[in-house]
């Protein structure tokens, strides 16, 4: 027997949720990781720095190695599906800290509108609804308890 999640137009068995779930994961732990790389390693804390106070970020000093490491670590957190759900709320406030500060005033598309940063707000905030799904560390770990 397949268990299902319901509604009331079809049911779609666990599995293929939890494949969807973990599909979205990889791949939005893999694009904040790449871009907590680059805010770290490319740009360099400094540079960043530089960057989010003329993008006038408050607080820059304080917040452009926070940003960085969190999406460093919370996209290899959303990667193995470890603390799936806190990761991606915090993700999702950084998300909208962008919005809010940067993006807005640029309008919708890319390359500095809304479009990009409000994808990655939906998915985050999918995700902490949801949590990781089935193939993740989250559920070894809520196995074991």
């Amino acid at each position: 027997m397949t268990t299902t999640a319901t509604s009331a137009r079809s049911a779609v068995p666990l599995q293929r949720i939890d494949l969807a779930l973990t599909l979205l994961r990889i791949v939005i732990g893999v694009v904040f990781a790449a871009h907590g790389y680059q805010k770290l390693f490319i740009y360099t804390l400094p540079g960043t720095t530089a960057s989010f106070t003329q993008m006038g970020v408050p607080l820059a000093g304080l917040v452009a190695p926070a940003i960085a490491l969190l999406e460093l670590v919370g996209g290899a957190a959303l990667i193995a599906g470890f603390g799936t759900r806190i990761v991606a709320a915090l993700l999702a406030l950084d998300m909208l800290g962008a919005l809010v500060v940067v993006h807005l005033k640029a309008g919708f598309f890319n390359p500095n509108g809304v479009e990009f940063p409000l994808a990655l707000l939906a998915v985050t905030v999918a995700l902490a609804l949801t949590g990781a799904g089935a193939y993740a560390l989250d559920t070894l770990r809520t196995k074991r308890v």
